[in-house]
């Protein structure tokens, strides 16, 4: 029978010639009883690594160093290991056999440990496992914010302003996405310790993916609010707002802001000047975005449950917690003790360990919270922060110590305001009657807002005092825009695969950069 010949085939011819350029290995990873996709799967190649995305695909950037005969390592929890030379992966889909446990496989060589010693153990190790050294990480960032309007209502009691009537107000609130989806990703190397302040980032690309037709829709909005105000509020007036209890002025000058002319282009001087800041303004923008980045990431990697300083604070503040050890299983070749840990009154989380049956390493964590991280509602307005979950996965390296391989949180809030609200024109130059025009009304909004973060660490390598030193961070990168995901945009980067939802993704505009 006539052997097929596949794309990582191809693949495998390529390497073995002598004009070997970079390459993709791209694959999907099942079960192979249930075939059902298998996420979060570690794939090893020469001390580099990638993870499989939630729906199981990863790509393996190929580079001049590899030959066809290096082996690829595949592991997961609970999977037999699967380890073999690149050039015999010849098929797009991999499978791993669910891996048999039987408990004295585990428990031969060490004591039967309680789950309070097992995780009095880990402490212990921690400085043993988890080093502090200066490194340099490549780290790919993925962050997915989903904005959702549950209300949108407002009332009007009175106006003044015939313009500015209910029916105005319903198509505006009408005109408002009701959900509005932004990924942004980002590629570089993270230089530091596991200081927050001892970090520095080299950016090497960014891209961000959304619909800016919600930006345009926003533009016009505010264009027709303008356009009602130039005519109907007089010069020198300010605005008073109430709600409720609550009351502020907005003065004559930030309402006259709304009024300014555009430049004229004919008018050599004012124009350069405008250009001059607009190219100030670029700069800023992107030193802060690298700021804003590297912040982000420092926050991810210092928040850590084996940092000594974190939220997720189920080994530093034990005490808190009750401990179950449940079962033990494999991480690749690893055996593991399995830990559920929950509340037991006053901390947040509950979830569960996999350590190190022999170094008493955390190897994964997955954890949720019990109860509302932050809730406040006052006067009609509502913050809930009801859901924070997790999964951590680490690696160890070529030193022997322990490192994040890949991070997945998720966030959501739910935002609400219900109260009334009264907008009053006051106006100290016209004669007579100071009150001008009014709005009056209530509304009624609720929105939820979930985040979700996905770091995925390829490789580290420790690095001198001087080469941290000697390394300055650089702000040259803004990230690009896409309107509809560009499969080709990461072309010879290793990264996260992205889901369906991502590769699926259209604007209904599209605009330039």
């Amino acid at each position: 029978m006539r052997k097929k010949f596949t794309f990582l085939t191809l693949i495998s011819v390529v390497l073995l010639s002598l004009n070997t350029k970079a390459q993709s290995l791209s694959s999907r990873v099942l079960d192979s009883s249930t075939q059902k996709p298998i996420p979060y799967v570690t794939v090893l190649l020469k001390g580099k690594g990638v993870i499989t995305n939630e729906e199981g695909h990863f790509t393996f950037l190929l580079d001049e160093s590899i030959k066809a005969t290096d082996s690829l390592h595949i592991s997961c929890m609970g999977y037999e290991s699967l380890g073999k030379p690149i050039s015999q992966f010849t098929e797009n889909t991999i499978y791993l056999k669910p891996k048999a446990i039987e408990l004295r496989e585990v428990i031969v060589s060490n004591k039967n440990y309680t789950a309070d010693e097992i995780i009095e153990l880990v402490e212990d190790n921690l400085e043993k496992n988890y080093s502090n050294d200066l490194t340099k990480k490549r780290v790919f960032h993925r962050r997915s914010s989903f904005d959702r309007w549950i209300k949108s209502d407002f009332t009007v009691k009175k106006s003044t302003i015939d313009i500015l009537n209910q029916r105005l107000l319903d198509s505006i609130i009408a005109s408002v996405p009701k959900y509005n989806p932004y990924y942004s990703e980002v590629l570089g190397d993270l230089y530091g310790d596991n200081n927050t302040e001892n970090k520095k980032l080299d950016l090497l690309k960014a891209s961000k993916l959304y619909d800016k037709s919600t930006e345009l829709d926003a533009e016009k909005l505010e264009e027709k609010f303008n356009e009602i105000l130039r005519k109907n509020v007089k010069d020198g007036s300010y605005f008073k707002i109430k709600s409720g209890l609550l009351s502020f002025k907005i003065d004559a000058d930030e309402v006259s802001a709304l009024f300014e002319e555009d430049i004229d282009s004919t008018d050599t001087v004012a124009l350069n000047k405008e250009l001059e800041e607009k190219k100030k303004n670029k700069e800023e923008e992107k030193k802060n975005y690298v700021k804003w980045k590297r912040n982000n990431l420092a926050s991810i990697i210092n928040g850590l449950p084996t940092a000594a300083d974190t939220d997720l604070n189920f080994i530093s503040k034990a005490r808190k917690y009750e401990f179950t050890l449940k079962e033990f299983t494999y991480l690749g070749d690893d055996a593991v003790y399995v830990v559920d840990f929950e509340s037991k009154g006053s901390a947040d989380y509950q979830g569960t360990l996999y350590i190190n049956a022999d170094n008493f390493a955390v190897l994964q964590v997955n954890y949720e919270n019990t109860k509302p991280l932050r809730k406040f509602n006052l006067l009609g307005v509502s913050a809930n922060n009801y859901l924070s979950k997790g999964k951590i996965i680490y690696n160890k390296g070529a030193d022997g110590f322990y490192g994040l391989r890949y991070y997945e949180s998720e966030s959501a809030t739910r935002v609400g305001i219900n109260r009334a609200l009264k907008i009053i024109e006051k106006n100290k130059i016209v004669k007579g009657k100071n009150r001008q025009n009014e709005l009056s009304g209530r509304m009624d909004f609720g929105f939820n807002n979930v985040v979700k973060h996905e770091v995925v660490v390829f490789e580290t390598e420790t690095i001198s005092q001087a080469t941290f030193d000697a390394f300055e961070e650089k702000s040259d990168i803004l990230p690009t825009y896409m309107a509809n995901y560009d499969p080709q945009f990461w072309k010879g980067y290793s990264i996260l695969e992205p889901n369906t939802a991502i590769m699926q993704f259209i604007s209904e505009v599209v605009s330039e950069n």
